[in-house]
């Protein structure tokens, strides 16, 4: 890793918030429509680049996301924010055109026990539906992202190669011609030298071409990873609201890399992520009174680096009595 990781020198990084996405699909409580739609407002204001809405997938498979249509298309738009949706299928897709996504957010995996576990489907059944999508958005404003879940590894199959990677990033781009690819660490198996090799292989093969990179903290490397990443040319990143999301197939572990959690690091470093600290902390404060429990972020709980704290009391009368002990004796 090079000295460039450690000073931005005011180097432009877009955080892309998923929370009210990933996030909220894996509570067990339904978030008033109300008040996720209060809180996309909230978010649109604090700089961030992109946010993920909403699913729309089935209200029967995602709950906690049955308000999708709502909640799209009452949100109040910022310009220059890009809002996405993940949608499964054709159907999803249509139901987030009609709603004014901007993006559409599809979904397969780079290992084979993956996809069928997670989507019920082969890789290559999963692909065809991508392209179906694909075909659904092309004519319209809607851009398509690809999302390959089990980039860095699999839980069920361990590593997957750098190759079947790209193998698949170049079916998204060069066949179905998506605007861009988000590589996911879905389970939290990613490391700092694997995430830079890959960024850096993709980076040489497509260096026009958007890419995102989805980290989650399952093993406590979520930042490291990110530092990573932007050493090795990314500049886009998911990250979520209070830390909010996690996996069914890494249980009990961390969720997404925690938005203000990583903004706040890199503003130290002098990134420019055009977010705006207190307004991103004060919107992270509300989700313990939306979902019932308490967040990962240490940000929300310990506040940024110089927010300072009082003195104990009587700390001056310490003072008198320690500087009374260095006076010389008569």
């Amino acid at each position: 890793m090079s000295a460039g990781v450690w000073q931005g020198a005011g180097r432009r990084i877009h955080l892309q918030e998923v929370g009210t996405r990933d996030g909220l699909q894996a509570e067990s409580v339904f978030v008033p429509t109300e008040a996720k739609i209060a809180l996309v407002d909230a978010l649109s204001e604090t700089g961030l680049s992109r946010i993920e809405v909403t699913a729309f997938v089935s209200a029967r498979s995602i709950p906690a996301l049955r308000d999708a249509e709502q909640v799209m298309r009452e949100i109040r738009r910022k310009p220059g924010v890009v809002y996405s949706a993940l949608v499964p299928n054709a159907r999803g897709a249509e139901r987030a055109i009609e709603s004014a996504a901007d993006e559409l957010n599809l979904v397969m995996s780079a290992s084979e026990s993956h996809n069928l576990a997670n989507l019920r489907m082969t890789r290559e059944q999963s692909y065809a539906a991508l392209a179906e999508v694909a075909r659904v958005a092309r004519g319209t404003q809607a851009r398509v992202n690809v999302s390959l879940s089990c980039s860095f590894g699999c839980p069920m199959e361990g590593d997957v190669t750098t190759q079947a990677v790209l193998d698949w990033c170049g079916r998204y781009l060069e066949t179905l011609g998506a605007h861009g690819v988000t590589l996911c660490d879905t389970t939290g198996m990613a490391y700092p030298t694997q995430v830079a090799r890959l960024t850096e292989a993709f980076r040489r093969r497509w260096p026009g071409a958007g890419l995102t990179l989805h980290f989650h903290n399952t093993r406590g490397m979520g930042l490291a990873n990110v530092l990573a990443a932007i050493d090795a040319g990314a500049d886009r990143f998911d990250t979520s609201l209070g830390g909010l999301g996690g996996c069914p197939y890494a249980p009990g572990a961390s969720g997404n890399v925690c938005t203000e959690e990583v903004a706040h690091a890199l503003a130290l470093m002098s990134y420019d992520t055009g977010i705006d600290l207190p307004l991103l902390i004060a919107a992270a404060a509300r989700l313990p009174g939306l979902i019932g429990r308490d967040i990962p972020s240490q940000i929300v709980k310990a506040g940024q680096r110089l927010d300072l704290h009082p003195a104990p009391a009587g700390l001056e009368d310490i003072r008198a009595r320690a500087l009374a002990r260095e006076a010389p004796s008569a």
